[in-house]
């Protein structure tokens, strides 16, 4: 075991190959959904958490719903749809970055929509007061409560990163883990440690404890400021 980490450490402070690619591959799918995701979720959690309308409240039940969608169930979907026999193979997305990224969206936005929805449906109401008696419209009222919610919008991309990072269920079905391809953080770890390559197994599960490490303390941190 401790040999393992030692080579692990040797590993990261070398700066592995293999190491930085699948860093690069992890870096590259985690933060383009997870901000393509709080791009399309933010503003639909406003909308839901701020307004009123006919079949709100059955589309907030479809959405937590949704934030609770096995990955692998959302693996299989993206798999049928754009294997060779589904209604988008010709695109040839399959076993690619791009299509991880899009199973990762769907995955993700939903759990950004319910977080704002709480959020913003225990401070829509002042804030909509304040904005109808000082006479502004409607877009005017959501980029003021999109302001007041700026600490939470933080907060919610911490949260669909982290939940991108560590994922491995639908990217490992739709991007094989394909060596200097597709393989990310913890498809890696599976991959090389069934292999018995427990040093590049363990370096990974390191980077990975990290981040989230770091995530978690700044997601600490904002909390307290948002409790004040």
């Amino acid at each position: 075991m401790w040999t393992a980490i030692q080579k692990a450490i040797d590993l990261i402070l070398r700066g592995d190959s293999e190491l930085l690619n699948i860093l690069g591959t992890t870096a590259r799918m985690s933060l383009s959904s997870s901000i393509l995701a709080v791009l399309i979720g933010v503003p639909i959690g406003i909308l839901y958490g701020s307004c009123r309308f006919r079949g709100r409240n059955a589309l907030i039940v479809i959405n937590r719903t949704l934030m609770g969608m096995p990955p692998v169930v959302c693996g299989l979907l993206f798999y049928m749809l754009f294997s060779g026999v589904g209604p988008f193979g010709k695109l040839k997305l399959l076993f690619t970055v791009p299509i991880m990224i899009l199973a990762q969206v769907v995955l993700i936005t939903p759990t950004v929509v319910g977080n704002m929805e709480s959020f913003v449906a225990s401070v829509a109401a002042p804030i909509r007061e304040t904005a109808h008696g000082i006479g502004l419209s409607r877009p005017r009222t959501f980029l003021l409560i999109a302001n007041e919610s700026r600490y939470q919008i933080f907060f919610t991309y911490l949260l669909s990163f982290s939940r991108a990072i560590a994922e491995v269920g639908a990217v490992s079905m739709v991007g094989g883990a394909i060596a200097w391809k597709t393989n990310v953080m913890t498809t890696a770890i599976m991959q090389y440690t069934n292999r018995g390559n427990f040093a590049l197994g363990v370096a990974l599960g390191l980077i990975l404890l990290t981040i989230s490490l770091i995530i978690n303390v700044v997601i600490t941190l904002i909390q307290r400021r948002l409790s004040r």
